[in-house]
């Protein structure tokens, strides 16, 4: 008998030792996006509001903010203005992103982009990184702006063609071994939209693909268990006579094998679109990066709260919230957290569906 029962525990303990623990599921992320401070203003706890993550804009993260956010227990992803290029331009305007005819592309609606091959203004960007991994431990860095220029959020997009600046032309006549013919841009720009279309397509998709590489390689080589988040414009492939491609330069599947956290910007009110569209998205991408992908990477959409064309209303709110929230979804934001100042309702709506995990 005693030999019996020894023989069990033996069994029992070389069991536990030569089967792997299994590792706890991640919570399901519920943030808010903008410059959060502005609730901690307002007198509001972000543990309280049921939230567990804040995704904050670069400029509005500080010490305070900082500190009173991992007090409340709540994982601190910041916001990187990857390629928006407003600033920088107006000392450097040899990185302004030109346009076929050979001009300066005019600023879409409210954002001005950049020529993405600059190298003065790449380099200035990953400083700008490196300091904000010095001076944070942060949980993540989401990259912005991560687009050639273009304005999306709008029902009616702006989809110019850039960039044709002699660094770009130059640096894909490289690529494809070729020298582009023609003595002025307009020239050259002509020549490549007619004879290498497709080549200057995948060129500018790889050329953010770079900047996601080299931005990822910073924070990781820094904080190696950080997450590395891309927002990214929420088009399918065919829309705007296929612009998420041929104009933003975006591959969703190519991102995903670089980044841990894909957030499709599901602003459905700027974009004219109805509740399900949110929804309906998020599992189109799912199914676009298949399940083999999606264990690697995440997907935790934005949706939209923000009073902006008119009002998005609480019930609309609370719809694109449970809407974004479905698998494969495995977190969710929303966009902005002066909106939910401004409305209490909406307060109620995201503490109801945050108490409860997953928004359902």
């Amino acid at each position: 008998m005693r030999n019996t029962i020894l023989f069990l525990l033996m069994i029992a303990v070389f069991s536990c030792e030569s089967t792997p623990a299994q590792e706890a599921p991640e919570e399901f992320i519920r943030g808010v996006y903008g410059n959060p401070g502005t609730l901690l203003k307002a007198g509001y706890s972000f543990d309280s509001l049921g939230m567990n993550a804040v995704f904050v804009r670069s400029v509005s993260l500080n010490r305070e903010f900082y500190e009173t956010s991992k007090k409340q227990g709540v994982k601190v992803f910041v916001e990187f203005p990857t390629l928006n290029g407003k600033e920088y331009l107006k000392d450097h305007p040899d990185a302004w992103p030109i346009d076929e005819k050979g001009e300066k592309s005019p600023p879409a609606d409210w954002f001005m982009g950049i020529c993405p091959t600059h190298p003065g203004f790449k380099e200035f960007r990953s400083e700008q990184l490196k300091e904000i991994l010095r001076e944070y431990e942060v949980d993540g860095v989401f990259l912005d702006y991560v687009h050639w220029h273009a304005q999306f959020e709008t029902p009616e997009p702006i989809l110019p063609e850039t960039c044709f600046c002699d660094r770009c032309t130059g640096a894909f006549g490289a690529a494809i071994d070729t020298v582009i013919p023609g003595e002025t841009i307009p020239q050259r720009a002509e020549w490549i939209l007619n004879n290498v279309d497709s080549q200057w397509r995948k060129w500018r998709v790889g050329i953010l693909n770079g900047w996601v590489e080299d931005m990822g390689k910073i924070l990781k080589s820094q904080q190696p268990s950080a997450k590395l988040g891309v927002f990214h414009c929420a088009w399918y492939p065919a829309d705007y006579d296929s612009a998420l491609y041929r104009t933003m330069g975006l591959d969703p599947v190519a991102l995903a094998e670089r980044a841990d956290v894909l957030a499709p910007m599901l602003f459905h009110h700027m974009k004219g679109r109805p509740t399900t569209w949110v929804g309906e998205y998020v599992a189109w991408l799912g199914k676009t990066l298949g399940p083999e992908r999606l264990k690697q990477t995440q997907i935790w959409p934005i949706v939209q709260s923000h009073n902006n064309p008119g009002i998005v209303s609480a019930e609309e709110f609370r719809q694109v919230m449970i809407e974004g929230s479905k698998a494969p979804a495995s977190g969710i934001m929303m966009f902005s957290d002066q909106s939910l100042v401004e409305d209490p309702e909406k307060i109620r709506v995201m503490k109801e569906l945050y108490s409860k995990g997953r928004p359902k």
